[in-house]
């Protein structure tokens, strides 16, 4: 059976790393070549068996759902969510309004596109963000705002970046969490705790937090919390999973307030593999997989789906 890894160029140093580590895990048990995603990829790869998708959009996160949408168009069978719910997922306000409208808990929004004003803050204090960007790009030190001026202010900022809207959601005290699907399996819970930051730096995931102060945040896998929340944010995560239509794997991000009350975040249908560094790979180290573990429970959900013949090779 033959895979082809298609990745995003140019590669930073991350994402040349996941890109020889998937092909490295895979090599066992597949015939594996990679290929950069360009205008004339996917039109080459008609004659692979399963394409390993890692276009996780460097620099254009819209650029999440070309290859999706291209590989469905020739039904060439590729891991990963579909060209939908990836459009749904990078998204932010679409995601929010489909988990309002199946009664899952998300903090209070609203949305502002470029050349419309905001008057009015029903609700205090807000977080400001990109609706479009992930990675925590356009989250800064002053995101968390308690007044009209200043949510002007960071809203215009965000239209002034990224020529996009800006999401204006309050912005939930409490303890942060992610999870991580495979499959049909959630892995263990993890907390991200921002208590050992140093006392200058904002006790959220801003962009200069996630990039540059990470071996400063403290990941705790699994996450030290009762046995019924574990259950209550599981089952949540699995109907997040299931009303985007997700596929393979994802990762969703959840507050808890003080009241105990478990909110929806956001969600990446295409997280990073990158070893040692990625989430999710972080939480199938807790749940005792090996990183070629991991990526090989990818690709197997992928056969199933697509009934692809075992025939054609080996897990």
């Amino acid at each position: 059976m033959r895979i082809t890894v298609v990745h995003d160029i140019p590669l930073d140093f991350h994402h040349q790393e996941m890109v020889n580590s998937v092909m490295n895990s895979l090599e066992k048990g597949f015939e594996v070549d990679s290929r950069p995603f360009e205008i004339d990829t996917v039109g080459r790869l008609r004659g692979t068996d399963l394409v390993f998708n890692l276009t996780t959009d460097m620099g254009n996160v819209e650029r999440q759902v070309h290859l999706p949408a291209g590989l469905d168009l020739l039904g060439v069978p590729f891991t990963g969510s579909g060209t939908t719910a990836n459009a749904l997922c990078i998204n932010k306000t679409l995601t929010k309004l489909i988990m309002k409208a199946y009664g899952i808990s998300t903090p209070e929004f609203f949305s502002v596109r470029p050349g419309d004003t905001a008057d009015n803050l029903p609700f205090r204090p807000a977080i400001v963000k990109p609706v479009k960007e992930g990675g925590a790009k356009g989250i800064w030190k002053d995101s968390v705002v308690e007044s009209v001026d200043d949510m002007q202010k960071a809203v215009s900022r965000i239209h002034e970046s990224f020529e996009q809207a800006a999401l204006v959601e309050r912005f939930i005290e409490g303890r942060e969490f992610t999870v991580g699907i495979v499959g049909s399996e959630v892995l263990p819970i993890m907390e991200i705790d921002f208590s050992s930051l140093p006392d200058h730096l904002e006790t959220f995931y801003s962009y200069r937090v996630k990039q540059f102060h990470g071996d400063e945040t403290n990941y705790i896998c699994p996450a030290k919390i009762s046995q019924r929340k574990e259950t209550a944010i599981s089952e949540l995560s699995m109907r997040v999973f299931e009303v985007l239509d997700l596929k393979d794997y994802c990762r969703i991000d959840f507050k808890i307030d003080e009241e105990g009350k478990i909110y929806f975040l956001e969600v990446n249908s295409l997280p990073l593999l990158v070893p040692d560094y990625s989430d999710i790979v972080k939480m199938a180290e807790a749940k005792g997989w090996s990183y070629g573990d991991l990526i090989n429970r990818i690709v197997a959900s992928a056969i199933n789906r697509y009934r692809i013949g075992e025939e054609n090779g080996s897990l």
